[in-house]
């Protein structure tokens, strides 16, 4: 065994090949002098999400008046955003703080297979989210009937399993590459395409894989939220009072807002024409729906959401008094 300067560590065959055994993620390397203040930034962004997402899950665990489907999905939505950054913030936050990167290719394994398993799951409970308020708005008077608690865990265990197998494969897929030359990530934590980057041979099948993967688990599920969302927008502007049209667009708009923010920087990653275009740009659009979509999320939902914010209020008046 063989350990480079640069922290690559391979294993010399008799071939006179080496095989990369870790990977170095150069994150915001390119920062030097940023460093500090990015720990700092991303350690109190981190701490926010954990903070307001709790707070969520909180209110409508126990707020009486958000026991509610529409409020179960959110918890749920709220749960899942919290797993989803403790998969790449801490990991994120130890490079920056010991200014080194290396990582083993089976947490980079790990890493890729939890971040692809919930950002899947994400897309998924999204739609349902979406049905949600299709059936609450389109169907109103078998709202009660048709999610009913049973139907809501059903969905719900659906979106955190559906995707499993399929991540499981894809991961192992990619693991099973030969990766030899530069072992240098250029990302801040294991994604697909600056993975395949630096497999070696050919790669063809494995990008028509991550195209497939893509269009199943972000496109049909986007295409089913537009289709709701038609209709949904459809029945509301029938509807003759203006205080009706003002609710109904109330309660859809935190969450349209969301799918467009999560889709449109999930498209551009993964439906790439090629996995090689990903550098400082692939970067940025990571970053923004890793970490500043979530961050967005507890307050798009929160201050756009009456019944949450009347639950906060009740909550901090029973706190300081």
């Amino acid at each position: 065994m063989q350990i480079r300067k640069d922290g690559e560590q391979i294993k010399t065959e008799n071939s006179n090949t080496t095989t990369i055994m870790e990977f170095v993620l150069l994150g915001f390397s390119d920062m030097p002098n940023l460093q500090w203040i990015l720990f700092g930034t991303f350690l109190l962004i981190y701490l926010t999400i954990l903070m307001c997402n709790s707070i969520i899950i909180l209110l409508t665990r126990f707020d009486p008046a958000l026991q509610k489907p529409m409020y179960f999905f959110l918890s749920n939505f709220s749960f899942l955003e919290i797993c989803y950054v403790t998969v790449t913030i801490p990991r994120m936050l130890m490079d920056l703080w010991t200014q080194r990167g290396s990582i083993s290719l089976s947490a980079c394994a790990t890493q890729m297979c939890f971040v692809l398993m919930l950002g899947g799951t994400e897309c998924l409970l999204l739609t349902v989210m979406a049905y949600d308020r299709y059936v609450a708005i389109c169907n109103p008077l078998h709202y009660s009937l048709v999610m009913n608690h049973k139907v809501c865990i059903q969905l719900v265990v659906a979106s955190w399993i559906s995707g499993i197998p399929v991540v499981i494969g894809q991961t192992c897929q990619i693991f099973f590459l030969h990766f030899c030359g530069s072992n240098a990530i250029n990302h801040f934590f294991c994604d697909i395409p600056p993975v395949l980057k630096l497999a070696c041979g050919d790669t063809f099948v494995n990008e028509i894989a991550v195209y497939v993967v893509a269009v199943v688990f972000i496109m049909v599920p986007f295409l089913l939220i537009v289709v709701s969302y038609s209709k949904i927008i459809s029945d509301i502007l029938k509807l003759s009072s203006a205080k009706g049209r003002s609710k109904a667009f109330s309660t859809c708009s935190s969450h349209l807002t969301v799918v467009i923010l999560f889709y449109g920087t999930a498209t551009i990653t993964y439906l790439q024409p090629k996995p090689n275009q990903f550098g400082r740009m692939g970067k940025l659009i990571s970053l923004f729906y890793t970490v500043l979509i979530p961050t967005l999320n507890p307050v798009i939902y929160t201050l756009r959401n009456k019944d949450i914010m009347v639950a906060l209020r009740k909550l901090l008046g029973k706190l300081f008094t």
